[in-house]
């Protein structure tokens, strides 16, 4: 308890942060439809929050370097307010993708503040409670913003796109009020892709499939929700059952990929997100339920995929390199991420919906061939590290995670 007392004012801030992030995506996917974008054009808002999060992820520790923890904060989570504000002023496809930079810029800055603020705080003997009370709060936000999403398609438009203005703007009090002092302002993380690759090709090839199944999924999942026949007040269910699919897959993945070859379980987990991707398809003429089945099926068999990816690569880092590596992962995964959702959107409106998930699974089978072919090229460590798992939150996730790995 005196844990979560001394976090409040930074998980409070996540909380409120995941509760407006988590609906803008799928809310801009139903607005956009009823107002006549097209499929393709709604796909290009989700790619471009992931552009944006990009940028909010190589910009965030310069600005906190120039200005501190808490002024960095207010501009990013100002840049969000716009962003979600900006959406009942003008409705256009152009003017949105700009405005869903912004929020894309908003949570990885946002991010990247709590996660170095919580380092600074954490202790050795409070970092394990803290990291789970992170991931609760992170990923129960994210549940919830999905469940949200029939409430917030049942109302005006204004009404939906303002709420969701106010829980960004909210996030901004916690931090603002709170007495805690400033930590230090840490080093940003050099970028450095090449690293990821040299220490494992096939945690780059996982990241980047995890990044084509997650994104597109979050992003175009609401135009696949309704071309199979969900109704607007359903979509937040569909959306929520993968991510809760995703959360119950975590402690199984992880003690398999504890015990058994990394690799092996990188393929099999693909090999059941080929065949999830094509129970998803033939249950969707199954009705509610049958969908919703499937999106909890989906989520349980890729969602661990980036986790398991992550955990083989840094068998292969030393101490020193395991956060310029958690950064370069974290970067291929915003590179797959800024191209899967619109590259998906537009398979979905020449093919129909199934394209959605014959090209990722298409990807999974890509995984499932390279991994049987690095096999052969060398042999996994024998010292492994402990498997944890990895939020795509920021490139400064890695100082989180640093010694859970090294343990």
């Amino acid at each position: 308890m005196r844990m979560l007392i001394s976090f409040a004012a930074l998980f409070l801030s996540v909380l409120l942060l995941q509760l407006s992030s988590g609906g803008v995506g799928p809310l801009d996917a139903l607005t956009g439809l009823q107002n006549g974008f097209s499929r393709g054009e709604v796909g290009f808002l989700g790619s471009m929050h992931f552009l944006g999060f990009f940028i909010g992820c190589w910009w965030a520790p310069r600005l906190m370097g120039n200005v501190g923890h808490s002024r960095a904060f207010a501009v990013f989570t100002a840049m969000g307010t716009i962003g979600m504000a900006g959406h009942i002023l003008i409705i256009d496809p152009m003017a949105w993708a700009f405005l869903r930079v912004m929020s894309g810029v908003c949570i990885a800055g946002c991010y990247t503040i709590v996660e170095s603020w919580l380092q600074a705080k954490v202790t050795n003997a409070s970092r394990g409670r803290a990291m789970g009370l992170y991931r609760v709060v992170d990923m129960g936000g994210s549940l919830i913003a999905q469940l949200l999403i029939g409430t917030l398609a049942s109302m005006e438009t204004y009404i939906a796109y303002n709420l969701l203005t106010i829980l960004c703007c909210a996030a901004m009090l916690p931090l603002a009020l709170t007495r805690m002092p400033q930590p230090e302002i840490p080093d940003a993380p050099r970028l450095r892709p090449g690293l990821a690759w040299r220490m494992s090709p096939l945690a780059v090839a996982g990241v980047l499939v995890a990044a084509l199944s997650g994104a597109s999924f979050r992003m175009v999942g609401p135009i696949y929700g309704q071309e199979v026949g969900l109704e607007a007040s359903q979509i937040g269910l569909f959306l929520a059952a993968f991510v809760a699919g995703g959360a119950a897959a975590q402690f199984p993945a992880g003690w398999l990929a504890d015990k058994y070859d990394r690799r092996w379980v990188l393929v099999w987990l693909s090999v059941a997100s080929v065949f999830s991707c094509a129970i998803t398809v033939a249950m969707s003429g199954l009705g509610t339920t049958g969908v919703m089945i499937s999106a909890a099926l989906f989520g349980l068999t890729t969602f661990p995929v980036y986790s398991v990816a992550a955990a083989h690569a840094h068998d292969f880092a030393t101490s020193e390199e395991r956060i310029e590596l958690s950064a370069a992962l974290m970067f291929f995964y915003a590179v797959g991420a800024i191209a899967a959702p619109w590259l998906t959107s537009l398979l979905i409106d020449t093919f129909g919906p199934s394209a959605l998930f014959v090209f990722i699974s298409i990807g999974h089978v890509a995984l499932i061939v390279f991994g049987l072919s690095r096999m052969r090229v060398r042999d996994t460590r024998a010292d492994r590290t402990p498997y944890v798992y990895a939020p795509r939150t920021s490139f400064t996730i890695g100082r989180l995670l640093r010694r859970a790995r090294d343990r």
